[in-house]
């Protein structure tokens, strides 16, 4: 090798230089944090507790952020068994349909709803005997699916008998039976038997143990019931997601979202009980993600979460389990569980004629935001494509329930009401606002000065014109 060669390798002095500079950090770092102080790469003392109470405010947001699946379900149980859902012995329903006086994400008016949590801890391998002709879900405790019973599920509508299998069951298998594991021992079910009341009571839910003999399930009917089944949005949140860690297997959540709960002091087996300091912190992240949920599910900014105009997407990139592209989408999955329930691959990916369709918005034609003090009008063009009917259902922004107005319990306007005037070319014109236009009393739905609203339109059996977007929902136009 000659000695010019010899010159021409590795770094120059300058080039070194320029090296450390750019793996360095400087003495004094402008964070939205405060002002971060080192000497020489080494933090001093009053700037490493500085950076710790950021790091925990950041890991709090996260955690708000990504449990709230986890939270969501902890603040269902809760709700159901306050109006005597206590256990999968008893099954709970709406007779004949949900309604806006208790707190619930999002319900529809126009189903029949029937719900419990099986408790595989308590009962060991447990059958669901799903109702004919019945849309039915079963989900784990951390909001994962699980099964499909009834028309999306094996038994095709016809009816079948499921049994679902505890973490870690090494026990016999008998025949008979659509099988499912499940990762956790609490499950959640979601009945909606197309027949009503008398379909979803057919339904049986025991442990296989009685196969042979089952004990009656009981029935309670929470349509009248006033109770909360939504997540808090402060400190106790984490205590909500701390049930969820504490009853169930290490193994049935991930390690990446385990780390996060770890990281403030969320972890199986160990008391949460953060000091003065961690708790004032996690208030704060809690206040924080919070309104970050609200960002993320009111103006979600991935483009694939717009339907055209200020209509968005319920379910981002057609994925019960929120992938693309081998990635996890993290907002769509916060903007959904933020605002809704049940996950479903019927849901995610509706089929054409099959299962439900959904959009949602919180602007008007302008894009300003719905104002409960305005009147509006939505003008759904003729033909509407759906199979079996369409819906408008209101709901309140701040509880994500249905929006509790005098008028009415039941704050919608469907196509199947027998109610709804439709104009003489098949369209239907819709008003929203504090009083009904002058003989639009059957086509109007209350909304509330001072108070926001948004609406989340349906179509049951959503058809081909809705898919290529050859029919498109128009915008919310102010009236006077």
């Amino acid at each position: 090798m000659t000695d010019d060669a010899q010159e021409t390798r590795g770094l120059t002095p300058e080039q070194l230089q320029a090296e450390i500079t750019r793996i360095a950090v400087p003495d004094t770092i402008e964070s939205p944090f405060g002002t971060f102080e080192f000497f020489d790469g080494v933090p001093r003392p009053e700037s490493v507790s500085k950076m710790y109470d950021a790091l925990d405010l950041m890991r709090g947001i996260d955690v708000f952020l990504n449990a709230v699946p986890g939270a969501s379900l902890v603040a269902l149980r809760r709700g159901l068994r306050s109006v005597g859902i206590t256990s999968p012995r008893v099954i709970g329903y709406t007779d004949p349909c949900a309604n806006s006086k208790g707190l619930g994400l999002t319900p529809n008016t126009e189903t029949t709803y029937g719900t419990t949590f099986l408790d595989l801890k308590a009962w060991g391998p447990t059958v669901i005997e799903a109702p004919a002709d019945s849309l039915c879900v079963v989900d784990d405790f951390w909001f994962r699916y699980v099964a499909d019973m009834g028309i999306a599920g094996p038994d095709r509508g016809k009816g079948g008998k499921y049994l679902f299998l505890p973490p870690g069951y090494e026990g016999e298998v008998p025949d008979g039976y659509f099988v499912h594991r499940t990762p956790t021992f609490t499950n959640w079910v979601v009945l909606r038997a197309l027949g009503g009341v008398p379909a979803m009571k057919t339904t049986k839910i025991y442990p296989l143990s009685e196969a042979e003999d089952p004990t009656p399930n009981e029935w309670v009917d929470w349509a009248e019931c006033v109770f909360n089944s939504i997540h808090a949005n402060d400190f106790s949140f984490y205590e909500e997601v701390d049930d969820v860690v504490q009853e169930e297997p290490v193994e049935a959540l991930d390690p990446e979202r385990a780390g996060q709960l770890a990281a403030i002091g969320i972890v199986k087996g160990r008391p949460f009980a953060p000091d003065e300091r961690m708790r004032k912190i996690l208030s704060e992240a809690a206040r924080i993600g919070a309104g970050m949920s609200r960002a993320i599910s009111y103006a979600p900014r991935d483009p694939d979460a717009v339907l055209y105009g200020s209509w968005r997407n319920v379910f981002v990139g057609g994925s019960y389990e929120f992938l693309r592209d081998g990635a996890r989408l993290l907002d769509a999955r916060t903007q959904f569980h933020y605002i809704a329930t049940v996950i479903t691959p019927a849901m995610a990916h509706a089929q054409v004629g099959a299962g439900s369709a959904y959009a949602y918005t919180v602007h008007d034609a302008d894009g300003e935001v719905l104002d409960g003090g305005r009147t509006y009008r939505l003008h759904v063009d003729p033909n509407p494509p759906a199979k079996n009917f369409w819906a408008v259902d209101l709901y309140d922004t701040q509880t994500r329930s249905l929006i509790q107005v005098p008028s009415t319990i039941w704050p919608a306007l469907a196509s199947n009401s027998g109610t709804v005037q439709q104009n003489e070319d098949g369209s239907h014109d819709l008003y929203f606002g504090p009083k009904a236009p002058e003989g639009k009393e059957s086509n109007w739905v209350e909304t509330i000065p001072g108070k926001s609203w948004f609406p989340l339109f349906r179509l049951y059996g959503p058809l081909e014109p809705w898919f290529d977007q050859t029919w498109k929902l128009n915008e919310f136009e102010l009236v006077g």
